[in-house]
């Protein structure tokens, strides 16, 4: 595998600032919500504080639930590490919708920056394909931001993308942490009455 690392905060920048205005995005708990947040709030993002694993099956079911719109997981390794077994759902499923952007800096960011399974070996994207998602890359290059952010416009297929990111810490951008306004908002970009 690469040593190369990109800049967290810059690629998650450049994507969201590709996304088509309609994408739901769904964020990881920590620094992909930071990020996510930092690149600029829009509706249709839902924060997902504190739920370890849950990132990516959430994005599933919005995926299945919205067909007619795309849905991007942004996770960290460690949190998606946590539900990987979605991804055997996914692979048999496979909603053309949906995109899952691992931002992998191969340590537990959140409790210590022990190392994480990716960086004792566990290669996320052959596990992708493992489980039925044949779309899975790795993304070493800031280059390929645009053409991630392509297959989810087209959302041709599902899209499996590992994020090769260096251990950086910057600074903190915290979303808002009121669950019950973080749903209400979201349901309300989902066109949905609120409670």
């Amino acid at each position: 595998m690469t040593s190369v690392r990109l800049d967290r905060r810059r690629f998650v920048a450049d994507l969201v600032g590709l996304l088509p205005e309609d994408t739901l995005l769904v964020t990881g708990l920590g620094s992909p919500s930071y990020d996510v947040f930092a690149a600029g709030d829009r509706p249709g993002t839902y924060y997902l504080w504190g739920a370890m694993g849950a990132a990516v099956p959430l994005a599933l079911g919005l995926a299945l639930a919205r067909p007619d719109r795309p849905v991007v997981a942004v996770t960290g390794d460690g949190e998606h590490l946590m539900g990987i077994g979605t991804l055997a759902t996914i692979g048999v499923r496979l909603p053309p919708n949906l995109t899952v952007v691992v931002l992998d800096n191969a340590h537990f960011g959140e409790t210590g920056m022990q190392p994480s399974h990716t960086g004792l070996g566990t290669d996320l994207v052959a596990v992708a394909r493992g489980f039925g998602i044949p779309d899975a890359v790795r993304i070493t290059d800031l280059a390929q931001t645009e053409d991630l952010a392509q297959r989810v416009k087209a959302r041709a297929a599902t899209t499996y993308a590992q994020v090769l990111i260096d251990t950086t810490e910057p600074p903190r951008a915290l979303p808002p942490r009121d669950g019950v306004a973080n749903k209400n908002a979201f349901r309300a970009s989902l066109g949905l009455n609120t409670f």
